[in-house]
């Protein structure tokens, strides 16, 4: 039962729920993020790796196929059950990890990564989440796993690198096949049991959840957060080397950033909620990184210095922690739990497209040092975003009542 004297605080079972479905999020994004950083050096080795473009199709497959199977993923959780859904798919992510392992040219190493991507388990296990927490503290549940993206990424950057020394690319892809099935053996021993599902609630459909103009404006800024995401990061860390900061070391700003925006989120966005003011955050979270966007582009030609590049590494990752906090509650409170699943898998769909759409226009603008049109880019991506989010009604206030009429 809720604490009777602070309904807004997260009761111990919720507590476990957030905290496992956390961990298992996070052991599947270490094993992706882990490959990220090394993937294109290290893949050359293989028959095929001196091709540019199916190194790409390797690397990018995943986001594609992740995409593919989100929305039957999570129709599937609806219907069938979220636990065994994510089992299935974080099966398909581990076969897909030791397939990759033993890939004996970069032709099998695009279909180990297309295995690996088929295994979407992102919309069940929000929907789990969400079945598992109460409304007014579904985001700070969501918070938890929101969280563990942005910390997960900073982790892999600094270890990929020595991990992939001392073991090579395919002992990475068994470490990530090692995490995934470690997620299998979390669901079934600390996830809490799913809620007894009523045998009368009628089957969404994907039409219901296109038809809601809410809905759709959460997964058009999925998509545009991801993409962003993605492509300035293709030119940040040469920036931070440009600035002086070696490769080996880029932990040393990433971790203290990531960890610190955390904080402030958690200062900010739950006090804001309960004030109903989960609309202004939000908002100011998409101005925020617009911002950031604005500024990297105007001052790419000036080489900025470490402490810059952190300080607006550290305001990105400040909106982008309180918009993956948010973001996903928001969808799960404003969806039936009938059609909950399928719409957690539009919007994992559109945040994977996010990913693909990122790593393209990063690499299309790329340039060593950073560029202003990447920058630039990114900047109309996220005020577009902004001005389609004005117009939004945060979840969880209801409509003023209106004057009765008399007689």
């Amino acid at each position: 039962m809720p604490d009777s004297a602070d309904p807004h605080r997260l009761t111990p079972l919720e507590r476990r729920s957030s905290a496992s479905l956390a961990t298992i999020s996070s052991l599947r994004l270490l094993g992706l993020f882990l490959v990220l950083p090394v993937f294109s050096l290290e893949v050359a080795h293989l028959p095929g790796g001196d091709n540019p473009a199916w190194v790409g199709l390797a690397l990018g497959i995943f986001g594609l196929t992740q995409g593919l199977f989100q929305i039957p993923f999570g129709l599937a959780s609806d219907r069938f059950g979220r636990k065994r859904l994510i089992t299935l798919g974080l099966g398909l992510f581990t076969a897909g990890s030791v397939l990759a392992a033993f890939a004996p040219s970069v032709g099998w190493m695009v279909l180990a990564r297309a295995l690996q991507g088929s295994g979407a388990v992102s919309a069940a296990a929000t929907a789990l989440l969400a079945d598992q927490t109460r409304d007014v503290v579904r985001t700070q549940a969501m918070s938890w796993v929101g969280g563990s993206i942005g910390l997960v990424f900073a982790v892999s950057v600094g270890v990929a690198p020595l991990l992939a020394n001392a073991v090579g690319l395919s002992g990475v892809f068994l470490v990530t096949g090692a995490l995934a099935a470690m997620g299998v053996v979390l669901l079934h021993l600390w996830v809490p049991p799913e809620p007894v599902r009523d045998a009368g609630l009628q089957r969404g459909r994907l039409r219901d959840v296109l038809d809601s103009p809410e809905l759709l404006r959460l997964n058009f800024g999925v998509f545009l957060l991801h993409a962003v995401q993605v492509a300035m990061w293709t030119a940040i860390p040469s920036m931070l080397v440009q600035a002086g900061l070696p490769k080996a070391q880029h932990w040393w700003v990433y971790l203290p950033v990531v960890g610190l925006s955390f904080v402030l989120m958690g200062m900010t966005l739950f006090p804001m909620e309960r004030r109903g003011r989960l609309r202004a955050i939000f908002l100011l979270a998409v101005g925020l990184i617009a911002l950031v966007e604005v500024a990297l582009a105007g001052v790419v030609a000036a080489r900025p210095s470490v402490l810059l590049l952190s300080l607006l590494m550290f305001v990105f990752f400040y909106g982008f922690n309180v918009l993956e906090a948010s973001m996903p509650s928001m969808a799960s409170r404003l969806s039936p739990k009938n059609i909950r699943g399928a719409s957690l898998g539009v919007y994992n769909t559109l945040q994977s497209f996010g990913f693909f759409a990122g790593g393209l226009v990063g690499g299309a603008l790329f340039e060593p040092g950073g560029s202003p049109w990447l920058f630039g880019v990114c900047a109309l991506g996220m005020l577009a975003w902004l001005v389609v989010a004005w117009p939004m009604v945060a979840p969880g206030r209801p409509p003023r009542a209106s004057p009765a009429k008399p007689g």
